[in-house]
């Protein structure tokens, strides 16, 4: 049994030496170096670079539509993708830009308020994006004046 064993261990140390070769003589230049050229890619990240991220509608009249359009530039050194843009409620409606916004190029994203709500309102919209952050934050407020039943505002003093 004992010659069995240490049979059996001779085996396995042999089989574990003579199975070793030298890993370094396996590496192939190029492909480190292409490995290289990807990790340095990704650290390439597109920049949201917003010229208002908050916009003030002033006063408004309840129910009385307006909108107004966030401008951005790429300043990142990659493809800007916009995968979502979502608002804080269904009463503020988001549009994206479809294609990706390059390098130095400037895009707009279109926000569309219904004016629900009354007196100060203020929503949030966040926008997905490849950036670094994730997500990008802007931000629409306005004074919304009530209606009275004839649809008329109701003077509101402040």
């Amino acid at each position: 049994m004992k010659k069995a064993v240490l049979m059996l261990v001779a085996v396995a140390s042999l089989s574990i030496v003579s199975c070793k070769d030298n890993a370094t003589n396996k590496i192939k230049s190029e492909n480190v170096d292409i490995a290289a050229q990807r990790d340095e890619d990704a650290k390439k990240l597109p920049v949201m670079t917003f010229e208002k991220t908050e916009h003030d509608f002033g006063n408004i009249v309840q129910g009385t539509p307006v909108e107004t359009k966030f401008k951005f530039t790429n300043t990142g050194d990659a493809p800007l993708i916009i995968t979502d843009a979502k608002s804080s409620c269904g009463c503020t409606v988001p549009e994206k830009p479809k294609d990706p916004i390059a390098p130095g190029e400037t895009g707009e994203l279109l926000v569309k308020f219904n004016g629900s709500g009354s007196n100060q309102v203020t929503k949030t919209i966040t926008v997905t994006a490849n950036t670094a952050n994730g997500n990008e934050t802007l931000r629409i407020k306005a004074f919304v004046t009530p209606k009275d039943k004839a649809g008329s505002p109701i003077k509101v003093s402040n």
